[in-house]
């Protein structure tokens, strides 16, 4: 009999690199969405929430991060003994308190994929899984789900703090960045002048603005992400008066402080060599 899994949220962006994913491993896949139309043929399109879900022995949850919660307490009375309820949230305060109380019968799964839906395989690719109630049998279902894949364990508030570092300051400081691209009347010049640092900046800050409205508002309404934000804010104060009362030694000092605290944990040299690298790889 082949293995089956029940897609919430499949015609999404991420659900539907899910559903690929599955039906390529050799999955029976059942989609449901109700936002969004569910379109591989290769799937059985549920007509209702709870018609997705009622005989499944996996549930994937590839939702919003707001309405998680209340789905996952939604759907896991009606799920059927056994079974598993995997989300995959940005920010996992209230879904994983949400896996928490589902009924004993329901085995909760938690876990964060670090790749997005442009990804070409799942070797390599990085995947955190936060405890709920069996953290080894938990973890062991993830790795039979996406083998060759790495796997980092961490509990929820400690996950929410690093996120907000990993992805919450990363797409605050971008989005911020592509709202002064956008206003450039001159971008075609900018674009002739540009060089590596630049391009390289240019397609990250692009590339995050292809993701949703609503993923992105959700990644920075992180709570965590108040203090690492607040400390970027102060020193970005800090740098721009020392700049205009011209204090060199200052700025030269705070600049080898970071390269020094950076070459610590990090090969810098290694880190310009694969700027390059990239630069060389997107311009043939």
């Amino acid at each position: 009999m082949k293995k089956s899994i029940t897609i919430i949220g499949a015609g999404g962006k991420m659900g539907q690199w899910f559903t690929k994913y599955f039906i390529a491993s050799g999955y029976d896949v059942v989609g449901y969405d109700s936002e969004a139309p569910v379109t591989d043929k290769a799937v059985k399109k549920a007509e209702s929430l709870v018609g997705a879900i009622l005989s499944a022995d996996i549930v994937l949850l590839c939702t919003p991060t707001r309405r998680t919660p209340e789905i996952i307490r939604l759907i896991a009375k009606e799920m059927k003994r056994g079974a598993y309820l995997i989300e995959i949230t940005s920010q996992k305060a209230k879904t994983s308190a949400a896996l928490l109380k589902i009924p004993s019968k329901i085995n909760p799964v938690c876990i964060h994929p670090m790749f997005g839906p442009g990804t070409k395989k799942i070797k390599g690719q990085n995947i955190i899984s936060i405890p709920i109630k069996d953290a080894k049998k938990e973890l062991a279902l993830v790795k039979s789900l996406f083998e060759g894949a790495n796997f980092v364990t961490i509990d929820a508030i400690e996950h929410d703090k690093k996120i907000a570092i990993i992805l919450g300051l990363t797409h605050l400081v971008n989005l911020a960045l592509a709202n002064i691209l956008a206003k450039d009347d001159k971008s075609s010049l900018t674009e002739r002048m540009a060089g590596t640092t630049f391009k390289i900046q240019k397609i990250l800050c692009e590339s995050i603005m292809t993701e949703s409205t609503e993923l992105i508002e959700t990644i920075i309404s992180n709570p965590e992400i108040r203090r690492p934000a607040e400390e970027f804010w102060k020193d970005i104060g800090r740098l721009l008066t020392d700049v205009q009362e011209a204090k060199s030694e200052d700025i030269t000092n705070y600049i080898k402080s970071v390269q020094e605290g950076l070459a610590k944990n990090s090969n810098l040299e290694e880190s310009y060599k694969k700027l390059n690298a990239m630069i060389n790889a997107i311009e043939k």
